[in-house]
């Protein structure tokens, strides 16, 4: 159990984050922003993070995994519209969040973090056993599984996109244009068109 001072700094600077990223492009955010907006010392900061993007990837953790449960599994048919439609209603409520840290001016880390737990939540779905394996911590232990980084890669390009551009359809008329999409993949057409 770490000390719940620690807990309660760690999580007032991320919620923080949280705030500031509505407004300000994730680049333009300095540590002293942070640090003066929670009201603690630029030197408190960096007892708990190296840096802003640090800070950002543990800011967006719960949420990135959360959006990352609501992930469609097409491996067990988990397609439907009400999977997709959840995972699209998570990025429109957080839009500016993730329109911050998934943009062209957005963190590396946690492009390549929601990269990778996307992909470790494919490919657990494709293996998930009756007693229900649970998304894993350890991303480096999934061997490379294409149609899992597709998955992912695809719906994180086009959630980007459909962010990137304002949301200009619905969160259900993009769950009903990306579903035959991700139906497609997985129905096991050989002779698809590449």
């Amino acid at each position: 159990m770490r000390d719940p001072r620690v807990r309660r700094t760690q999580a007032a600077l991320q919620r923080t984050l949280i705030d500031l990223v509505q407004d300000h492009d994730l680049p333009r955010i300095t540590v002293a922003d942070v640090a003066e907006r929670a009201g603690v010392s630029r030197s408190t900061f960096y007892d708990h993070y190296r840096d802003v993007h640090e800070l950002a990837e543990a800011a967006c953790t719960t949420m990135i995994d959360d959006l990352v449960e609501a992930i469609p599994d097409p491996g067990r048919g988990d397609t439907s519209a009400d999977t997709l439609l959840t995972f699209f209603a998570h990025l429109a409520e957080h839009a500016g969040l993730y329109r911050s840290v998934l943009g062209p001016q957005g963190s590396a880390r946690v492009i390549d973090h929601v990269r990778r737990r996307a992909t470790a939540a494919g490919y657990a779905g494709a293996r998930r056993t009756a007693a229900g394996a649970s998304l894993t911590d350890d991303t480096a232990r999934i061997p490379h599984d294409v149609p899992a980084a597709f998955t992912a890669g695809a719906l994180i390009g086009v959630a980007t996109d459909w962010l990137l551009h304002g949301c200009p359809c619905t969160p259900a008329e993009m769950a009903a244009q990306t579903r035959p999409l991700l139906m497609a993949l997985y129905r096991g057409d050989d002779d698809a068109d590449v």
